[in-house]
Protein backbone atom coordinates (compact mmCIF):
# COMPACT_ATOMS: atom_id res chain seq x y z
CA UNK A 1 0.00 0.00 0.00
CA UNK A 2 1.39 3.49 -0.80
CA UNK A 3 2.54 5.44 1.89
CA UNK A 4 0.66 8.50 1.04
CA UNK A 5 -2.64 6.21 1.56
CA UNK A 6 -1.39 4.64 4.58
CA UNK A 7 -0.90 7.63 6.59
CA UNK A 8 -3.33 11.28 7.14
CA UNK A 9 -1.89 14.31 6.32
CA UNK A 10 0.74 15.31 4.07
CA UNK A 11 3.40 12.67 3.05
CA UNK A 12 6.88 13.27 1.52
CA UNK A 13 7.95 9.98 -0.15
CA UNK A 14 6.42 6.72 -0.78
CA UNK A 15 8.81 4.95 0.86
CA UNK A 16 10.91 5.21 3.97
CA UNK A 17 14.07 6.77 2.91
CA UNK A 18 17.40 4.58 3.44
CA UNK A 19 19.70 6.60 5.87
CA UNK A 20 22.71 4.48 4.62
CA UNK A 21 22.16 5.21 1.27
CA UNK A 22 22.31 8.82 2.18
CA UNK A 23 25.30 8.83 4.10
CA UNK A 24 26.98 6.72 1.41
CA UNK A 25 26.08 9.50 -1.51
CA UNK A 26 27.17 12.25 1.13
CA UNK A 27 30.91 11.00 1.60
CA UNK A 28 30.90 10.24 -2.32
CA UNK A 29 29.88 14.12 -3.38
CA UNK A 30 31.69 15.39 -0.74
CA UNK A 31 34.71 13.70 -1.88
CA UNK A 32 34.46 14.80 -5.80
CA UNK A 33 33.42 18.37 -4.49
CA UNK A 34 36.32 19.05 -2.37
CA UNK A 35 38.70 18.04 -4.80
CA UNK A 36 37.03 20.35 -7.35
CA UNK A 37 37.00 22.95 -5.26
CA UNK A 38 40.84 22.73 -4.46
CA UNK A 39 41.40 22.29 -8.46
CA UNK A 40 39.50 25.30 -9.23
CA UNK A 41 41.07 27.78 -7.15
CA UNK A 42 44.79 25.78 -7.86
CA UNK A 43 44.50 25.66 -11.51
CA UNK A 44 42.07 29.24 -12.01
CA UNK A 45 39.44 27.48 -13.84
CA UNK A 46 37.18 29.72 -13.43
CA UNK A 47 34.64 28.37 -15.96
CA UNK A 48 33.79 25.20 -13.87
CA UNK A 49 32.47 27.12 -10.95
CA UNK A 50 28.92 26.18 -12.07
CA UNK A 51 29.72 22.71 -12.06
CA UNK A 52 31.47 23.20 -8.76
CA UNK A 53 28.22 24.59 -7.35
CA UNK A 54 26.67 21.83 -8.61
CA UNK A 55 28.43 19.54 -6.76
CA UNK A 56 27.86 21.16 -3.70
CA UNK A 57 23.90 21.17 -4.42
CA UNK A 58 24.10 17.37 -5.21
CA UNK A 59 26.27 17.65 -1.10
CA UNK A 60 23.87 19.34 0.14
CA UNK A 61 20.71 17.98 -1.11
CA UNK A 62 21.81 14.66 0.27
CA UNK A 63 22.10 15.65 3.37
CA UNK A 64 18.70 16.68 3.29
CA UNK A 65 17.76 12.73 2.35
CA UNK A 66 19.67 11.80 5.48
CA UNK A 67 17.53 14.47 7.58
CA UNK A 68 14.33 13.07 5.81
CA UNK A 69 15.46 9.63 6.54
CA UNK A 70 16.10 10.34 10.55
CA UNK A 71 12.51 11.81 10.25
CA UNK A 72 10.32 8.82 8.84
CA UNK A 73 7.65 8.80 9.15
CA UNK A 74 6.81 12.40 10.31
CA UNK A 75 8.73 14.17 7.62
CA UNK A 76 8.73 17.61 7.71
CA UNK A 77 8.82 19.94 4.81
CA UNK A 78 12.58 21.39 5.27
CA UNK A 79 14.90 18.83 4.60
CA UNK A 80 12.22 17.51 1.41
CA UNK A 81 12.36 20.63 0.38
CA UNK A 82 16.39 21.08 0.39
CA UNK A 83 16.73 17.30 -1.23
CA UNK A 84 14.19 17.99 -4.09
CA UNK A 85 14.87 21.25 -5.05
CA UNK A 86 19.04 20.74 -5.19
CA UNK A 87 19.21 17.32 -6.62
CA UNK A 88 16.65 18.39 -9.12
CA UNK A 89 18.68 21.45 -10.65
CA UNK A 90 22.42 21.16 -10.22
CA UNK A 91 22.52 19.12 -13.32
CA UNK A 92 22.18 22.25 -15.32
CA UNK A 93 24.84 23.87 -13.24
CA UNK A 94 27.17 20.84 -14.82
CA UNK A 95 25.52 21.48 -18.24
CA UNK A 96 27.24 25.66 -17.97
CA UNK A 97 30.74 24.34 -17.65
CA UNK A 98 30.15 21.69 -19.89
CA UNK A 99 29.08 23.72 -22.64
CA UNK A 100 31.48 26.45 -22.04
CA UNK A 101 34.16 23.84 -22.18
CA UNK A 102 33.38 23.56 -25.77
CA UNK A 103 33.54 26.42 -26.84
CA UNK A 104 37.36 26.53 -25.37
CA UNK A 105 38.27 23.28 -27.23
CA UNK A 106 37.18 24.82 -30.58
CA UNK A 107 39.20 28.02 -30.07
CA UNK A 108 42.19 25.77 -29.03
CA UNK A 109 42.24 23.81 -31.84
CA UNK A 110 41.39 26.39 -34.37
CA UNK A 111 38.50 25.27 -35.39
CA UNK A 112 35.45 27.72 -35.41
CA UNK A 113 34.86 27.79 -38.98
CA UNK A 114 33.98 24.27 -38.73
CA UNK A 115 31.62 25.01 -35.34
CA UNK A 116 27.64 24.72 -37.03
CA UNK A 117 27.33 27.94 -34.62
CA UNK A 118 30.26 30.91 -34.21
CA UNK A 119 32.22 30.11 -31.08
CA UNK A 120 31.00 33.60 -30.03
CA UNK A 121 27.17 32.95 -30.08
CA UNK A 122 27.42 28.78 -28.99
CA UNK A 123 28.64 29.19 -25.14
CA UNK A 124 25.87 32.24 -25.21
CA UNK A 125 22.96 30.45 -26.77
CA UNK A 126 24.23 27.49 -24.66
CA UNK A 127 23.79 28.65 -21.46
CA UNK A 128 21.37 30.75 -22.02
CA UNK A 129 19.20 27.76 -22.50
CA UNK A 130 20.87 26.08 -19.42
CA UNK A 131 19.88 29.34 -17.16
CA UNK A 132 16.22 28.76 -18.65
CA UNK A 133 16.27 25.77 -18.09
CA UNK A 134 17.16 26.06 -14.17
CA UNK A 135 15.03 28.58 -13.62
CA UNK A 136 11.89 26.35 -14.87
CA UNK A 137 12.97 23.66 -12.66
CA UNK A 138 13.76 26.04 -9.45
CA UNK A 139 10.51 27.62 -10.02
CA UNK A 140 8.50 24.40 -10.38
CA UNK A 141 10.00 22.42 -7.89
CA UNK A 142 8.79 25.83 -5.49
CA UNK A 143 5.13 25.98 -6.83
CA UNK A 144 5.38 21.90 -5.97
CA UNK A 145 5.76 22.01 -2.85
CA UNK A 146 4.16 25.15 -1.56
CA UNK A 147 1.32 25.58 -3.81
CA UNK A 148 -0.08 23.79 -6.92
CA UNK A 149 1.01 20.38 -7.11
CA UNK A 150 0.07 19.71 -10.74
CA UNK A 151 1.37 22.83 -11.98
CA UNK A 152 4.68 22.58 -10.05
CA UNK A 153 5.09 18.99 -12.25
CA UNK A 154 4.20 20.74 -15.44
CA UNK A 155 6.69 23.73 -15.03
CA UNK A 156 9.14 20.65 -14.30
CA UNK A 157 8.60 18.55 -16.85
CA UNK A 158 9.22 21.26 -19.64
CA UNK A 159 12.27 22.76 -17.61
CA UNK A 160 13.90 18.77 -18.10
CA UNK A 161 12.43 19.23 -21.69
CA UNK A 162 14.28 22.42 -22.64
CA UNK A 163 17.33 20.51 -21.15
CA UNK A 164 17.13 17.58 -23.56
CA UNK A 165 16.22 19.42 -26.11
CA UNK A 166 19.80 22.19 -25.70
CA UNK A 167 21.29 19.22 -24.50
CA UNK A 168 20.98 17.26 -27.85
CA UNK A 169 21.75 20.18 -29.77
CA UNK A 170 24.91 20.32 -28.03
CA UNK A 171 25.63 16.90 -28.58
CA UNK A 172 24.64 17.03 -32.42
CA UNK A 173 26.90 20.46 -32.54
CA UNK A 174 30.17 18.75 -31.04
CA UNK A 175 29.69 15.74 -33.35
CA UNK A 176 29.62 17.54 -36.42
CA UNK A 177 32.74 19.66 -35.40
CA UNK A 178 34.74 16.90 -34.51
CA UNK A 179 33.49 15.23 -37.87
CA UNK A 180 34.22 18.33 -40.07
CA UNK A 181 37.79 19.18 -38.00
CA UNK A 182 38.64 15.40 -38.79
CA UNK A 183 38.09 15.35 -42.53
CA UNK A 184 39.75 19.17 -42.73
CA UNK A 185 42.31 19.28 -40.09
CA UNK A 186 44.26 22.11 -38.71
CA UNK A 187 47.66 21.94 -37.32
CA UNK A 188 46.55 22.39 -34.10
CA UNK A 189 44.02 19.51 -34.19
CA UNK A 190 46.78 16.87 -35.43
CA UNK A 191 49.92 18.26 -32.51
CA UNK A 192 50.74 15.79 -30.33
CA UNK A 193 51.48 18.64 -27.92
CA UNK A 194 47.31 19.22 -27.90
CA UNK A 195 45.52 16.15 -26.63
CA UNK A 196 41.69 17.73 -27.30
CA UNK A 197 40.17 14.19 -28.01
CA UNK A 198 40.15 13.05 -24.67
CA UNK A 199 38.65 16.10 -23.69
CA UNK A 200 36.00 15.89 -26.36
CA UNK A 201 35.38 12.42 -25.24
CA UNK A 202 34.42 13.31 -21.61
CA UNK A 203 31.94 15.85 -22.97
CA UNK A 204 30.42 13.18 -24.74
CA UNK A 205 30.36 10.95 -22.39
CA UNK A 206 29.20 13.68 -18.97
CA UNK A 207 26.55 14.73 -21.76
CA UNK A 208 24.97 11.32 -22.16
CA UNK A 209 24.55 10.88 -18.63
CA UNK A 210 22.58 14.11 -18.02
CA UNK A 211 20.75 13.16 -20.83
CA UNK A 212 20.10 9.48 -19.41
CA UNK A 213 19.12 11.27 -15.84
CA UNK A 214 16.92 14.05 -17.37
CA UNK A 215 15.06 11.71 -19.24
CA UNK A 216 14.22 9.63 -15.91
CA UNK A 217 13.46 12.64 -14.60
CA UNK A 218 10.79 13.41 -16.82
CA UNK A 219 9.66 9.72 -16.80
CA UNK A 220 9.31 10.33 -13.13
CA UNK A 221 7.15 13.19 -13.21
CA UNK A 222 5.10 12.25 -16.06
CA UNK A 223 3.81 9.07 -14.03
CA UNK A 224 3.43 10.73 -10.92
CA UNK A 225 2.82 9.80 -7.79
CA UNK A 226 1.60 6.47 -8.48
CA UNK A 227 4.26 5.56 -10.88
CA UNK A 228 7.12 2.97 -9.82
CA UNK A 229 9.55 5.56 -10.26
CA UNK A 230 8.92 7.30 -7.38
CA UNK A 231 7.78 4.11 -5.26
CA UNK A 232 10.87 2.78 -5.27
CA UNK A 233 14.00 4.81 -3.81
CA UNK A 234 16.95 2.69 -5.76
CA UNK A 235 16.27 5.01 -8.66
CA UNK A 236 16.54 8.29 -7.17
CA UNK A 237 20.37 6.73 -6.76
CA UNK A 238 20.96 4.79 -9.80
CA UNK A 239 19.09 6.82 -12.43
CA UNK A 240 20.34 10.20 -10.98
CA UNK A 241 23.03 10.66 -8.03
CA UNK A 242 25.32 7.90 -9.53
CA UNK A 243 25.20 8.95 -13.08
CA UNK A 244 25.88 12.88 -11.84
CA UNK A 245 28.57 11.86 -9.48
CA UNK A 246 30.44 9.85 -12.38
CA UNK A 247 30.08 13.09 -14.67
CA UNK A 248 32.15 14.78 -11.77
CA UNK A 249 34.36 11.71 -11.41
CA UNK A 250 34.99 12.76 -15.29
CA UNK A 251 35.88 15.81 -15.40
CA UNK A 252 38.44 15.03 -12.04
CA UNK A 253 39.60 12.06 -14.48
CA UNK A 254 40.30 14.38 -17.65
CA UNK A 255 40.14 18.34 -15.78
CA UNK A 256 39.66 20.56 -18.41
CA UNK A 257 42.19 22.86 -16.61
CA UNK A 258 44.64 21.41 -19.22
CA UNK A 259 42.72 23.26 -22.09
CA UNK A 260 43.02 26.53 -19.87
CA UNK A 261 46.78 25.33 -20.05
CA UNK A 262 46.77 25.56 -23.97
CA UNK A 263 45.38 28.20 -24.36
CA UNK A 264 47.44 30.36 -22.38
CA UNK A 265 45.26 31.07 -19.33
CA UNK A 266 46.82 29.43 -16.71
CA UNK A 267 50.07 28.25 -14.59
CA UNK A 268 48.34 25.00 -13.53
CA UNK A 269 47.11 21.74 -14.52
CA UNK A 270 45.39 18.87 -13.34
CA UNK A 271 47.07 15.71 -14.38
CA UNK A 272 48.29 12.46 -13.33
CA UNK A 273 46.48 12.38 -9.96
CA UNK A 274 47.96 15.93 -9.23
CA UNK A 275 49.21 19.56 -10.39
CA UNK A 276 51.30 20.33 -12.59
CA UNK A 277 52.88 23.41 -13.91
CA UNK A 278 51.72 24.47 -17.71
CA UNK A 279 54.93 25.58 -18.81
CA UNK A 280 56.63 22.61 -17.88
CA UNK A 281 53.42 19.78 -19.42
CA UNK A 282 53.52 21.93 -22.58
CA UNK A 283 57.59 22.75 -23.25
CA UNK A 284 56.95 23.99 -26.58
Amino acid sequence: MLLRRAYEGWVAYEYYPSMAAGVIFVILFAIVTLLHTFHLFRTRTWFFIPLVIGGYFELIGYIGRCLSASQSPNWTLGPYIMQSTLLLVAPALFAASIYMELGRIILLVKGEKFAIIRVTWMTKIFVAGDILSFLMQASGAGILVTHNQSTGENVIVGGLFVQIIFFGFFVISAFVFQRRIAAHSTPESVSEYIPWKKHMGALYASSILILVRSVFRVAEYLQGWDGSLLQSEVFIYVLDGLLMWFVMAIFLVVHPSEINCLLGRGKFMTAKGGLQVCEAAFPV
